[in-house]
Protein backbone atom coordinates (compact mmCIF):
# COMPACT_ATOMS: atom_id res chain seq x y z
CA UNK A 1 0.00 0.00 0.00
CA UNK A 2 1.29 3.49 -1.22
CA UNK A 3 2.28 5.50 2.19
CA UNK A 4 1.12 8.99 2.22
CA UNK A 5 3.40 11.79 3.76
CA UNK A 6 4.63 15.27 2.88
CA UNK A 7 8.13 14.84 2.00
CA UNK A 8 8.82 16.09 -1.16
CA UNK A 9 12.36 14.29 -0.99
CA UNK A 10 10.98 11.24 -1.09
CA UNK A 11 8.21 11.99 -3.59
CA UNK A 12 11.42 13.51 -5.73
CA UNK A 13 13.13 10.26 -5.16
CA UNK A 14 10.52 7.78 -6.49
CA UNK A 15 10.08 10.05 -9.54
CA UNK A 16 13.68 10.03 -10.56
CA UNK A 17 13.65 6.65 -10.38
CA UNK A 18 10.84 6.26 -12.70
CA UNK A 19 8.19 5.46 -10.35
CA UNK A 20 4.76 7.44 -10.50
CA UNK A 21 3.41 9.09 -7.21
CA UNK A 22 -0.07 11.10 -6.51
CA UNK A 23 0.48 14.59 -5.84
CA UNK A 24 -1.42 17.42 -4.78
CA UNK A 25 -3.02 20.44 -6.53
CA UNK A 26 -5.39 23.14 -6.54
CA UNK A 27 -7.58 21.18 -8.90
CA UNK A 28 -7.98 17.30 -7.88
CA UNK A 29 -4.96 14.71 -7.18
CA UNK A 30 -2.63 13.79 -10.56
CA UNK A 31 -0.63 10.80 -10.89
CA UNK A 32 2.65 12.01 -11.78
CA UNK A 33 5.63 10.45 -13.50
CA UNK A 34 8.49 12.30 -15.87
CA UNK A 35 7.16 13.38 -18.58
CA UNK A 36 10.03 13.33 -21.14
CA UNK A 37 10.06 9.45 -19.78
CA UNK A 38 8.56 7.04 -22.07
CA UNK A 39 8.67 3.75 -19.64
CA UNK A 40 7.35 6.64 -16.52
CA UNK A 41 4.94 7.91 -18.65
CA UNK A 42 3.30 4.00 -20.17
CA UNK A 43 3.46 3.33 -16.44
CA UNK A 44 0.64 6.15 -15.34
CA UNK A 45 -0.95 4.69 -18.36
CA UNK A 46 -1.00 1.33 -16.90
CA UNK A 47 -1.91 2.38 -13.35
CA UNK A 48 -4.65 4.14 -14.87
CA UNK A 49 -5.68 1.67 -17.11
CA UNK A 50 -6.03 4.82 -19.29
CA UNK A 51 -6.50 4.56 -23.02
CA UNK A 52 -3.27 5.67 -24.71
CA UNK A 53 -5.92 7.69 -27.15
CA UNK A 54 -6.33 10.24 -24.37
CA UNK A 55 -3.24 12.90 -24.16
CA UNK A 56 -1.73 14.24 -20.83
CA UNK A 57 -0.99 17.32 -19.26
CA UNK A 58 2.59 18.19 -18.83
CA UNK A 59 3.31 20.51 -15.16
CA UNK A 60 5.99 22.62 -14.72
CA UNK A 61 6.53 25.76 -12.27
CA UNK A 62 6.35 28.44 -14.48
CA UNK A 63 5.83 30.01 -17.80
CA UNK A 64 9.65 30.00 -18.68
CA UNK A 65 9.77 26.48 -18.45
CA UNK A 66 7.05 26.04 -20.98
CA UNK A 67 9.23 27.15 -23.79
CA UNK A 68 11.89 24.21 -23.14
CA UNK A 69 8.65 21.57 -24.26
CA UNK A 70 7.14 24.42 -26.87
CA UNK A 71 8.11 25.23 -30.44
CA UNK A 72 5.53 28.66 -29.90
CA UNK A 73 3.23 30.27 -27.45
CA UNK A 74 0.75 32.99 -28.87
CA UNK A 75 0.06 36.18 -27.29
CA UNK A 76 -3.41 34.84 -26.04
CA UNK A 77 -1.84 31.86 -24.24
CA UNK A 78 0.71 34.43 -22.55
CA UNK A 79 -1.63 36.86 -21.82
CA UNK A 80 -3.45 33.64 -19.83
CA UNK A 81 -0.82 32.41 -18.56
CA UNK A 82 0.20 35.61 -16.88
CA UNK A 83 -3.31 36.45 -15.49
CA UNK A 84 -3.90 32.70 -14.22
CA UNK A 85 -0.68 30.90 -13.59
CA UNK A 86 -0.31 29.42 -11.35
CA UNK A 87 -4.18 28.12 -11.24
CA UNK A 88 -6.26 25.98 -13.01
CA UNK A 89 -5.54 26.90 -16.36
CA UNK A 90 -4.24 24.12 -19.11
CA UNK A 91 -3.02 25.62 -22.48
CA UNK A 92 -2.63 23.31 -25.33
CA UNK A 93 0.57 24.54 -27.19
CA UNK A 94 2.90 23.14 -30.27
CA UNK A 95 5.15 20.70 -28.40
CA UNK A 96 8.79 20.47 -28.98
CA UNK A 97 10.60 17.21 -29.67
CA UNK A 98 11.54 16.67 -26.54
CA UNK A 99 7.68 15.36 -25.32
CA UNK A 100 7.15 12.13 -26.15
CA UNK A 101 4.32 10.71 -28.45
CA UNK A 102 3.01 8.78 -25.71
CA UNK A 103 1.72 12.44 -23.86
CA UNK A 104 0.26 13.63 -26.79
CA UNK A 105 -1.00 10.49 -28.04
CA UNK A 106 1.16 11.62 -31.32
CA UNK A 107 -0.77 14.85 -31.67
CA UNK A 108 1.04 17.82 -32.47
CA UNK A 109 0.12 20.08 -29.38
CA UNK A 110 1.14 19.56 -25.94
CA UNK A 111 -1.17 20.32 -22.88
CA UNK A 112 0.97 22.23 -20.30
CA UNK A 113 0.12 23.98 -16.51
CA UNK A 114 1.42 25.15 -13.82
CA UNK A 115 -0.50 23.79 -10.66
CA UNK A 116 -1.35 26.30 -7.62
CA UNK A 117 -0.37 24.14 -4.98
CA UNK A 118 2.89 24.95 -2.45
CA UNK A 119 4.37 21.26 -1.88
CA UNK A 120 3.74 20.47 -5.97
CA UNK A 121 5.21 23.48 -7.12
CA UNK A 122 8.36 22.54 -4.79
CA UNK A 123 8.09 19.54 -5.90
CA UNK A 124 8.23 20.66 -9.89
CA UNK A 125 11.44 23.10 -9.05
CA UNK A 126 13.49 20.38 -7.19
CA UNK A 127 13.61 18.30 -10.36
CA UNK A 128 14.81 18.38 -13.43
CA UNK A 129 12.02 17.87 -15.82
CA UNK A 130 8.08 17.99 -15.71
CA UNK A 131 6.00 15.98 -14.78
CA UNK A 132 2.80 14.41 -16.59
CA UNK A 133 0.05 13.86 -14.66
CA UNK A 134 -4.00 13.15 -15.07
CA UNK A 135 -5.91 12.77 -12.21
CA UNK A 136 -5.30 9.91 -9.93
CA UNK A 137 -7.73 7.40 -9.98
CA UNK A 138 -8.86 4.64 -12.41
CA UNK A 139 -10.07 6.02 -15.98
CA UNK A 140 -13.33 7.47 -16.15
CA UNK A 141 -14.30 7.45 -12.25
CA UNK A 142 -14.67 10.26 -10.16
CA UNK A 143 -11.63 12.21 -9.85
CA UNK A 144 -9.44 12.07 -6.46
CA UNK A 145 -9.73 15.51 -4.22
CA UNK A 146 -7.87 14.36 -1.24
CA UNK A 147 -4.77 11.52 -0.50
CA UNK A 148 -7.01 9.33 0.88
CA UNK A 149 -9.15 9.00 -2.33
CA UNK A 150 -5.79 8.13 -4.13
CA UNK A 151 -4.97 5.46 -1.68
CA UNK A 152 -8.29 4.07 -1.76
CA UNK A 153 -7.99 3.65 -5.67
CA UNK A 154 -4.53 2.93 -6.79
CA UNK A 155 -2.65 2.34 -3.11
CA UNK A 156 -1.84 -0.83 -4.21
CA UNK A 157 -0.02 0.30 -7.48
CA UNK A 158 1.82 3.37 -6.51
CA UNK A 159 4.81 3.61 -3.77
CA UNK A 160 4.03 7.45 -2.60
CA UNK A 161 0.86 9.93 -2.19
CA UNK A 162 2.03 13.23 -1.37
CA UNK A 163 -0.37 14.81 0.55
CA UNK A 164 -1.43 18.59 0.38
CA UNK A 165 -5.28 18.22 1.90
CA UNK A 166 -8.38 18.64 0.44
CA UNK A 167 -8.11 20.32 -3.11
CA UNK A 168 -8.94 23.75 -3.36
CA UNK A 169 -10.76 23.78 -6.68
CA UNK A 170 -12.03 20.68 -6.94
CA UNK A 171 -12.54 20.79 -10.63
CA UNK A 172 -9.93 19.76 -12.88
CA UNK A 173 -8.33 22.78 -15.11
CA UNK A 174 -10.18 24.26 -18.05
CA UNK A 175 -8.15 23.67 -20.99
CA UNK A 176 -7.38 26.41 -23.94
CA UNK A 177 -6.25 26.14 -27.74
CA UNK A 178 -5.05 28.19 -30.31
CA UNK A 179 -5.12 28.15 -33.90
CA UNK A 180 -6.03 30.32 -36.85
CA UNK A 181 -9.67 30.24 -35.78
CA UNK A 182 -8.93 31.80 -32.30
CA UNK A 183 -9.07 30.71 -28.84
CA UNK A 184 -11.23 27.66 -28.09
CA UNK A 185 -12.13 25.81 -24.84
CA UNK A 186 -11.54 22.00 -24.72
CA UNK A 187 -12.38 21.10 -21.60
CA UNK A 188 -14.55 23.50 -19.44
CA UNK A 189 -12.82 23.52 -15.51
CA UNK A 190 -11.88 25.50 -12.32
CA UNK A 191 -10.95 28.93 -14.87
CA UNK A 192 -14.62 30.22 -15.56
CA UNK A 193 -15.23 31.52 -19.43
CA UNK A 194 -16.05 34.89 -18.34
CA UNK A 195 -12.81 35.17 -16.29
CA UNK A 196 -11.19 33.85 -19.81
CA UNK A 197 -13.18 36.21 -21.90
CA UNK A 198 -11.89 38.97 -19.70
CA UNK A 199 -8.74 38.85 -21.09
CA UNK A 200 -8.41 37.84 -24.52
CA UNK A 201 -11.98 38.17 -25.90
CA UNK A 202 -14.77 35.93 -27.31
CA UNK A 203 -13.63 32.21 -27.11
CA UNK A 204 -15.49 29.26 -28.82
CA UNK A 205 -16.31 25.70 -26.75
CA UNK A 206 -15.81 22.53 -28.22
CA UNK A 207 -16.00 20.21 -25.24
CA UNK A 208 -16.96 16.50 -26.61
CA UNK A 209 -15.05 14.07 -28.86
CA UNK A 210 -16.72 10.36 -28.56
CA UNK A 211 -12.66 8.88 -30.10
CA UNK A 212 -9.65 10.33 -30.35
CA UNK A 213 -9.60 13.45 -28.61
CA UNK A 214 -7.87 16.44 -29.48
CA UNK A 215 -7.33 17.45 -25.35
CA UNK A 216 -6.96 16.00 -22.40
CA UNK A 217 -10.74 14.88 -20.68
CA UNK A 218 -12.44 15.21 -23.73
CA UNK A 219 -14.35 11.87 -24.22
CA UNK A 220 -18.12 11.77 -23.87
CA UNK A 221 -18.09 9.14 -21.16
CA UNK A 222 -15.99 10.18 -17.63
CA UNK A 223 -16.27 11.09 -14.25
CA UNK A 224 -18.79 8.73 -13.47
CA UNK A 225 -19.82 6.90 -10.64
CA UNK A 226 -19.73 2.97 -10.34
CA UNK A 227 -23.83 3.02 -9.58
CA UNK A 228 -26.22 4.83 -12.64
CA UNK A 229 -26.33 8.51 -12.57
CA UNK A 230 -29.43 10.37 -14.25
CA UNK A 231 -28.97 13.93 -14.31
CA UNK A 232 -32.49 15.55 -14.17
CA UNK A 233 -33.87 18.30 -16.29
CA UNK A 234 -34.19 21.64 -14.60
CA UNK A 235 -37.01 22.05 -11.73
CA UNK A 236 -37.35 18.30 -12.00
CA UNK A 237 -37.20 15.97 -9.19
CA UNK A 238 -36.32 12.56 -8.45
CA UNK A 239 -39.14 10.02 -7.59
CA UNK A 240 -39.21 9.05 -4.04
CA UNK A 241 -37.70 5.67 -3.28
CA UNK A 242 -35.42 4.09 -0.51
CA UNK A 243 -32.66 3.13 -2.88
CA UNK A 244 -31.89 6.09 -4.22
CA UNK A 245 -29.11 8.55 -3.43
CA UNK A 246 -29.32 12.38 -4.57
CA UNK A 247 -26.56 15.01 -5.28
CA UNK A 248 -28.33 18.65 -4.85
CA UNK A 249 -26.79 22.18 -5.48
CA UNK A 250 -28.97 24.05 -2.12
CA UNK A 251 -31.85 22.04 -0.56
CA UNK A 252 -32.61 18.57 -0.57
CA UNK A 253 -35.13 17.11 -2.22
CA UNK A 254 -38.57 15.65 -0.63
CA UNK A 255 -39.28 11.71 -0.08
CA UNK A 256 -35.57 10.62 -0.46
CA UNK A 257 -33.92 10.02 3.04
CA UNK A 258 -31.41 12.96 3.79
CA UNK A 259 -28.60 10.88 4.77
CA UNK A 260 -28.52 9.58 0.96
CA UNK A 261 -28.71 13.20 -0.46
CA UNK A 262 -25.96 15.28 -0.65
CA UNK A 263 -25.85 19.23 -0.58
CA UNK A 264 -23.00 21.00 -2.81
CA UNK A 265 -23.58 24.14 -0.93
CA UNK A 266 -26.33 25.28 1.66
CA UNK A 267 -25.78 28.85 0.43
CA UNK A 268 -25.64 28.37 -2.87
CA UNK A 269 -22.14 29.37 -3.65
CA UNK A 270 -20.24 28.05 -6.96
CA UNK A 271 -17.08 28.17 -5.74
CA UNK A 272 -18.09 25.89 -2.92
CA UNK A 273 -20.08 23.34 -4.93
CA UNK A 274 -17.09 22.86 -6.95
CA UNK A 275 -14.39 22.20 -4.30
CA UNK A 276 -17.72 19.76 -2.78
CA UNK A 277 -18.36 18.22 -5.97
CA UNK A 278 -16.28 14.77 -6.49
CA UNK A 279 -16.16 14.01 -3.34
CA UNK A 280 -19.94 14.17 -2.22
CA UNK A 281 -20.08 11.98 -5.57
CA UNK A 282 -17.99 9.33 -3.93
CA UNK A 283 -19.61 9.39 -0.86
CA UNK A 284 -22.71 8.79 -2.69
CA UNK A 285 -21.51 5.65 -5.19
CA UNK A 286 -20.54 4.45 -1.47
CA UNK A 287 -24.06 4.02 0.09
CA UNK A 288 -26.51 1.50 -0.50
CA UNK A 289 -28.53 2.74 -3.39
CA UNK A 290 -29.55 1.38 -6.82
CA UNK A 291 -29.42 4.92 -8.75
CA UNK A 292 -27.75 8.37 -8.03
CA UNK A 293 -29.70 11.25 -9.58
CA UNK A 294 -28.24 15.26 -9.77
CA UNK A 295 -29.51 18.59 -10.15
CA UNK A 296 -28.34 20.46 -12.37
CA UNK A 297 -26.10 23.74 -11.79
CA UNK A 298 -27.06 27.04 -12.61
CA UNK A 299 -25.35 28.05 -15.80
CA UNK A 300 -23.10 30.73 -14.79
CA UNK A 301 -19.49 30.46 -13.60
CA UNK A 302 -18.26 27.17 -12.67
CA UNK A 303 -21.43 26.09 -13.05
CA UNK A 304 -20.93 25.13 -16.83
CA UNK A 305 -17.92 23.26 -15.86
CA UNK A 306 -19.62 21.32 -12.75
CA UNK A 307 -22.72 20.87 -15.34
CA UNK A 308 -20.26 19.15 -18.17
CA UNK A 309 -18.93 16.98 -15.38
CA UNK A 310 -22.59 15.93 -14.40
CA UNK A 311 -23.76 15.52 -18.23
CA UNK A 312 -20.43 12.68 -18.84
CA UNK A 313 -20.63 11.06 -15.86
CA UNK A 314 -24.52 10.30 -16.73
CA UNK A 315 -23.27 8.34 -19.87
CA UNK A 316 -23.23 4.83 -19.52
CA UNK A 317 -21.14 2.69 -21.74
Amino acid sequence: MAEIGTDIGRAAAFLQAGQVVGIPTETVYGLAGNALDPDAVLSIFRVKNRPSFDPLIVHTDSLEKVFQFVSAIPAPARQLAQAFWPGPLTLLLPRRSVIPDLVTSGLPSVAVRVPHHPLTLSLLRALPFPLAAPSANPFGYISPTTAQHVADQLGGQIPYILDGGPAQVGLESTIVGFDEQGPTVYRLGGLALDQIEAIIGPVSVRTHSTSNPAAPGMLSSHYAPRKPLILLPPGQSPPPADRVGALVFREPFGGIPSDRQRILSPVGNLNEAAKNLFAHLRALDSLPVDVLYAEPLPNQGLGFAMNDRLRRASVRK
